[in-house]
């Protein structure tokens, strides 16, 4: 059974940075494809990037191409999403999520199974 715990959302003005952190335990995180999701307030979670596993491919919703970058950490079985260039649209909780596979499935990982329990970003000035 993987668990996911996320960490690093805050207040942060427009423009900003944060890095998003994914500590995974309890199964071999290397074999599963990790993505993110964001929930903003009254919307539906929408996923925003994913990283498979292996030989590592990374993908990304159209709004945050550019200014975000997925990538993970295999020695510390932690997934990160750094976040540059913050928009107040970005504003959400951030889940990070494992796949049941090794891939993607677009931008989200094939059949997500495991969910961390979020993160709040807020951008505002």
């Amino acid at each position: 059974q993987l668990h996911l715990v996320e960490s690093g959302g805050a207040l942060v003005q427009p423009g900003g940075s944060l890095r998003l952190s994914c500590a995974a335990s309890g199964a071999t995180f290397n074999y599963y494809a990790i993505g993110w999701f964001r929930q903003a307030p009254g919307k539906e979670r929408v996923g925003v990037s994913c990283i498979t596993s292996g030989v590592v491919s990374t993908y990304y919703a159209d709004d945050v191409k550019g200014r975000f970058t997925i990538f993970r950490d295999s020695a510390e079985n932690t997934a990160y999403l750094q976040m540059n260039n913050l928009k107040p649209e970005d504003t959400g909780v951030y889940y990070c999520a494992a796949g049941e596979y090794h891939y993607c499935s677009g931008y989200e990982p094939a059949a997500p199974g495991y969910w961390g329990q979020g993160t709040q970003v807020t951008v505002s000035s």
